[in-house]
């Protein structure tokens, strides 16, 4: 039984050692430390989230622009490739006054000509039915219809391919 008056004798002295009030004054920095850490990450994620977002709205504006433009593209495209079928040139063409060339004429390096060259001659211009208005059994005028004939056309057949041959548009 001496041995336990000793064992209270050496807790009394570690009892001493240790401080005696409550220790909730060392837990508060590293608690506030927590709180602040937690707070600040919480922060920068929504900064990061917010970033992200408008980087998306970007993004989605920027896609809908090049479908827009895309499509102008085609567009544009097309009415060059409307424009450039042999028979829109031979009309416009005709409207500006321009009349089939004859047979070529070639010349070598030498200077010598090959072939005959002839003046192009001016083909009449087109035939236009008249148009004289028409009324319908209500008083109204009917709606004409004017129809065009050129004398070569329908003397000759046309010389051009049945088919349209397709269109080389440089970028393709």
């Amino acid at each position: 039984m001496k041995r336990v008056p000793q064992l209270r004798g050496r807790a009394a002295r570690l009892a001493r050692l240790l401080p005696a009030g409550p220790t909730s004054a060392a837990r508060t920095p590293f608690v506030l430390l927590i709180v602040v850490l937690l707070g600040g990450g919480l922060i920068v994620l929504l900064m990061l989230n917010s970033a992200l977002n408008q980087g998306s709205f970007q993004l989605s504006k920027l896609k809908r622009e090049t479908t827009e433009l895309t499509d102008e593209q085609q567009e544009l495209e097309m009415k060059v490739d409307g424009y450039s079928a042999p028979d829109a040139l031979e009309r416009r063409a005709r409207e500006l006054g321009m009349v089939p060339g004859g047979p070529p004429a070639f010349l070598d390096p030498d200077g010598k000509v090959r072939g005959t060259p002839q003046e192009a001659s001016a083909a009449p211009s087109p035939v236009k039915a008249p148009a004289t208005p028409k009324t319908t059994s209500s008083g109204s005028p009917a709606p004409t219809v004017s129809v065009s004939v050129s004398p070569s056309a329908a003397t000759s057949p046309s010389t051009a391919p049945s088919t349209p041959s397709p269109t080389t548009t440089p970028g393709r």
